[in-house]
């Protein structure tokens, strides 16, 4: 029996019911999960060995195993408001460190999505608070792609295509990580891979950036790899 605390003036009752509906959940999950596959749990608790490592946002409606129709064990996600590679964020590159270079995931996938609304308050200008801050990571995408963002009109499509390119720059800053490099350079197979999911469709579209070696890195980001293969 769960045992819940409340302030008098909360709405205990509803609250309390909200709450109790995720443990429901789970032993229906689990009574289902063990009449299909009574070695499911036993087999899953060996340990994980996924292929790929899903950087995603943070939007409850975009649930990486859920879409992609995979199970517990198939993907290593990580999540941020909108699934940004920020290269000072110690979480997602410990995540992304792990991923490669202990899991070995073959393919690492930002997925961002339509309608995301990260993106949408850094097309903006009203203060939100401290994930102005984070946001304006985002900013700095629209000022790299500001002719082409201020040539389209709608502005709907606009929001849409600043999702794009948001992804496609955050692809760019996966490649710029030591972690990829280095990946690459020890003869690792590692794809980096842009997706944007539609919540209109439920479908995942592929935006056709995927980057398996060094050869598409600026310059100025390579790193000079000799010394530490030797």
């Amino acid at each position: 029996m769960l045992r819940t605390f409340f302030h008098s003036g909360f709405k205990s009752e509803k609250m309390i019911r909200s709450y109790k509906k995720l443990f429901d959940n789970n032993e229906k999950w689990v009574s289902d999960t063990n009449k299909n596959n009574p070695d499911f749990f036993n087999s899953l608790a060996q340990g994980q060995s996924p292929e790929f490592l899903w950087i995603g946002c943070s939007d409850s409606r975009v649930p990486a195993n859920e879409l992609t129709g995979t199970a517990p064990g198939d993907i290593f996600v990580t999540r941020n408001i909108a699934n940004m590679v920020v290269h000072t964020d110690m979480s997602m590159l410990s995540v992304l460190d792990y991923s490669i270079n202990v899991l070995g995931v073959k393919h690492v996938m930002v997925v961002g999505h339509y309608g995301c609304g990260g993106v949408k308050a850094a097309m903006g200008t009203k203060q939100v608070g401290l994930i102005d801050n984070w946001l304006r990571n985002i900013k700095d995408v629209y000022r790299l792609h500001e002719t082409e963002l201020n040539a389209i009109e709608n502005e709907s499509d606009r929001f849409n295509r600043l999702v794009e390119l948001n992804i496609k720059e955050q692809v760019f800053n996966l490649t710029k990580t030591s972690i990829v490099q280095n990946a690459w350079a020890n003869g690792q197979s590692l794809l980096v891979h842009g997706l944007v999911y539609d919540v209109h469709t439920g479908l995942l579209k592929d935006l056709n950036i995927s980057i398996g070696d060094i050869s598409k890195v600026e310059s100025v980001y390579k790193f000079d790899l000799q010394h530490s293969l030797q």
